[in-house]
């Protein structure tokens, strides 16, 4: 099976799930290519795909979002996982107990839930390195709300990312081998 993932990812973080996906969907004998999303990348060669990207204000970055949109008649024909990246920190509820993973869906998830049918989303922590950061997203980080909002730090939960990727595999079609980073 070839599948494709897909990602959008402004400092890397997002690209860096991406590709521990396409890590361990290629340890459990699948055939794995990772592109930056875009309305330019060609999705008639493969027979799956993760697509995913960083949130911010609730909402996929331009390039996962063109790629899907070229291709959304094809890709309700074939499998399809989606997933994303926003939430920083430690924590998994917010200061009034709301789950983060869960208030961080993108909206694109529940457009696409109905169009695509995806067999699996999912909400992954992101990371957060101040010195890769644009002048603005610097300027918000600098007052003391910013700081709250934007932590510092590598959030990303591995093990989660990894246990998805696995499930995807076994839910992938064909003859495949049982492994998996560890």
């Amino acid at each position: 099976m070839t599948v494709l993932v897909v990602y959008g990812s402004r400092y890397g973080a997002t690209r860096g799930i991406a590709e521990r996906l396409a890590e361990i969907l290629r340890s459990c004998g699948h055939q794995v290519d990772v592109q930056e999303g875009s309305a330019l990348v060609d999705a008639k060669p493969y027979d799956a795909f993760v697509i995913g990207s960083a949130a911010y204000q609730g909402s996929w970055l331009k390039g996962p979002v063109e790629f899907v949109m070229r291709h959304i008649d094809l890709l309700a024909d074939r499998p399809v996982w989606l997933f994303s990246s926003g939430p920083l920190g430690t924590s998994p509820t917010d200061d009034e107990g709301r789950d983060l993973l869960e208030m961080t869906r993108p909206s694109q998830f529940m457009e696409l839930e109905e169009a695509l049918a995806p067999r699996g989303m999912r909400v992954f922590f992101g990371a957060l390195d101040p010195d890769r950061l644009h002048f603005l997203d610097k300027m918000v980080r600098r007052l003391p709300t910013g700081r709250r909002l934007l932590p510092a730090g590598d959030f990303r939960d591995w093990r989660a990312v990894d246990a998805w990727a696995r499930e995807i595999a076994a839910d992938l079609p064909g003859d495949v081998a049982q492994g998996g980073v560890s």
